[in-house]
This record gives C-alpha cells, sequence and structure tokens, in this order.
C-alpha cells in the first residue's frame, strides 16, 4: 500500500501561481497512477488531474485543462500540480490520490488511497 501526504497549499491572490506537492511512502509507488481532486466549501469533491504510473499519459478535467498541470517524478516518489492563472474558485481542499487501477479509476473518482489534502485559499 502507498501512503500519501500534500503540501504546498496556503493563501494566494487571484492570477497567482502554485505548485502543489504529494509525496508518498510505502511500496510500488510507480506502479500507481495519481491524480488530484478538488473540494470547494460546500460542494462535493471533485476530478481535476490524474497521472499514468509511467507519467506517459494525462487527464484533465475541463475546468483546469490549460491551467494546471500535473506531473510525477518516480524516483522522488512525488507527484506534482502546478497551478497557473489562479482564480476565486480554484479555492478548496486540494487532495491526493492513488490508484492501481488506472487513470479512468481516478476520473471517476474512486481511488484506493486518499491523502489528508492540504487548503488553497485564492483571494480576489
Amino acid at each position: 500500500q502507498v501512503q500519501l501526504v500534500e503540501s504546498g497549499g496556503g493563501l494566494v491572490q487571484a492570477g497567482d501561481s502554485l505548485t502543489l506537492s504529494c509525496a508518498a511512502s510505502g511500496r510500488a509507488f510507480s506502479t500507481f497512477a495519481l491524480g488530484w481532486f478538488r473540494q470547494a466549501p460546500g460542494k462535493e469533491r471533485e476530478f481535476l488531474a490524474a497521472t499514468s504510473s509511467s507519467g506517459t499519459m494525462r487527464r484533465y478535467a475541463d475546468s483546469v485543462k490549460g491551467r494546471f498541470t500535473i506531473s510525477r517524478n518516480n524516483v522522488k516518489n512525488t507527484v506534482y500540480l502546478q497551478m497557473n492563472s489562479l482564480k476565486p474558485e480554484d479555492t478548496g481542499v486540494y487532495y491526493c490520490a492513488a490508484t492501481t487501477q488506472g487513470t479512468l479509476t481516478l476520473v471517476k473518482g474512486s481511488p484506493e488511497v486518499w491523502g489528508q489534502g492540504t487548503l488553497v485559499t485564492v483571494s480576489s
């Protein structure tokens, strides 16, 4: 199994950039597809981005396509979410997630492992 710990959240202004990190511990990190989700205040958790175990395939939600980039480093056991042109509606708790079942499982919101989340607040 793998354990996930997010970091990098904070308070930023609209238009700023921010990079989130998710460090994994445990075995076989490189066998997991990884993703990022967001839960805005009063809303359900939503899928944002996913990367395959090799990093060659990436999927994005329409709401962040072109602004957010997911990447992974299988040597450092870390997955990143680079966020550009942030908007107030990007505010929320950001979660990292992992699955052995591929990126579509992340898109469907059904990964086996979740991190504890990191808060991002975008002021206008």
